[in-house]
């Protein structure tokens, strides 16, 4: 037994295990002030005012959380962190001027990171992604999505979601597969787009699932690099696998990918810089989350994703950090957090919704983690601050005090 005690504030998020959608909603949590928490294994077992903590037994580990505030364990979302090599020169680059697109015409951008990861082994990948893993979990994040991407063959695939499941198993960190071969036309095909297509429908999708690889299914579905009609073919396909699904839609251009993702119910539609008036309309209507990386806006000097209108329509937002080599190097998710309250101007306790309980349903884990509630996963992390509020007013710092995963002390500050 682990027992959490004389908390400032212990912010329980939602109470009934669904995403917070509506604005009054989204930022309506619970917080308790001068709480505790008593986690039983891996479960949490009672939440309450200090004053009317039940006796404890003698053998019961005891946190003084005096001053602190507990929040559930962060969930990103959104990653791409099986990757080898670094791509300084291309932030450089787009300082110069250089765009996007015409950093990638060139042979950078995602194809860069493609040739480190073909040339590097499976034990190189996964020792140069254990302190990418080590850093988030410093800075509160409990659950992880890992997606592969920067292989782009069936072998190269194959290797980087090996290196996911190896680092699951290690933990403490829960993580999350996704398979993205759709994240770009790899140089081999670029002038066989068919041809690479048929080679994830027909060879890599059956592989890794038969492998039970992957839990999801993504694709980048943008202007020049997979059409709407090529990630319909591609995730139809994966659905009729058993995957669960999830598009990089709508980031720099008003494709529809946000529209495709309602079609097929898709779990989450992520980046949605250039969402459309439809697309928003669609994504509220059938459920799907909308998962906002403002952090690569940030990095790319790029406008916001709409946080406000997404809100205010009734879609369920949840937050991520996209960390990854080109367009948003960091693990730091609570400056992401910031972000969205500075720049998106989404109000704290929606940014904490956004990071804890809608992240974990953007991963299909609402009824199990992203909140704190008795008989749910016992993931909640410390933070040395008196108020939640001041995770993201005082910015750019690491609060984190204690991240306790599956009721275990997994890293102290």
């Amino acid at each position: 037994m682990l027992v959490i005690r004389n908390a400032a504030q212990v912010v329980c998020v939602a109470a009934d295990r669904s995403p917070r959608k509506c604005g009054a909603d989204l930022r309506n949590i619970q917080v308790h002030a001068q709480a505790s928490v008593i986690l039983r294994g891996e479960r949490i077992d009672w939440i309450g005012p200090t004053a009317a903590l039940p006796p404890l037994p003698a053998y019961a580990q005891i946190l003084d959380a005096t001053g602190k505030t507990v929040l559930p364990g962060f969930v990103d979302s959104h990653t791409h962190l099986v990757f080898a090599g670094a791509r300084a020169d291309e932030f450089e680059q787009r300082l110069n001027g250089a765009t996007y697109q015409e950093i990638a015409a060139r042979g950078g951008g995602i194809n860069a990171s493609v040739q480190r990861v073909r040339q590097a082994a499976v034990e190189e990948l996964t020792a140069l992604a254990r302190p990418r893993l080590q850093r988030l979990l410093a800075f509160g994040v409990t659950t992880v999505e890992v997606k592969s991407g920067y292989g782009l063959s069936l072998a190269d695939e194959i290797k980087s979601l090996q290196v996911i499941a190896a680092l699951n198993r290690e933990g403490p960190w829960e993580l999350v597969p996704t398979f993205l071969g759709a994240h770009a036309v790899p140089p081999e095909y670029r002038d066989d787009r068919a041809g690479y297509l048929r080679l994830l429908v027909e060879e890599m999708l059956p592989a890794v699932a038969e492998g039970q690889l992957a839990e999801f299914c993504d694709v980048f579905c943008e202007t020049g690099v997979f059409s709407l009609d090529e990630s319909r073919t591609l995730l139809a396909a994966a659905a009729k696998l058993g995957f669960k699904l999830k598009l990089h839609a709508d980031e720099l251009t008003p494709l529809g990918g946000a529209e495709l993702a309602a079609q097929l119910q898709a779990t989450s539609a992520d980046h949605l810089l250039c969402i459309t008036e439809r697309g928003i309309d669609a994504l509220a209507a059938i459920g799907t989350v909308a998962t906002l990386l403002p952090g690569t806006a940030f990095f790319l000097g790029m406008h916001y994703a709409p946080a406000r209108k997404l809100i205010e329509r009734g879609v369920a937002v949840a937050l991520a950090s996209d960390c990854n080599p080109g367009t948003c190097p960091t693990e730091n998710l609570p400056l992401v957090g910031a972000m969205a309250c500075t720049q998106m101007k989404m109000l704290p306790a929606e940014v904490v919704s956004a990071l804890t309980i809608n992240a974990a349903a953007a991963l299909g884990r609402a009824e199990r983690i992203g909140s704190l509630e008795p008989g749910k996963q016992a993931d909640l992390t410390i933070f040395d601050v008196p108020d939640f509020r001041h995770l993201f007013y005082h910015f750019g710092v690491n609060h984190v005090w204690r991240v306790i995963k599956r009721g275990r002390v997994v890293h102290a500050a």
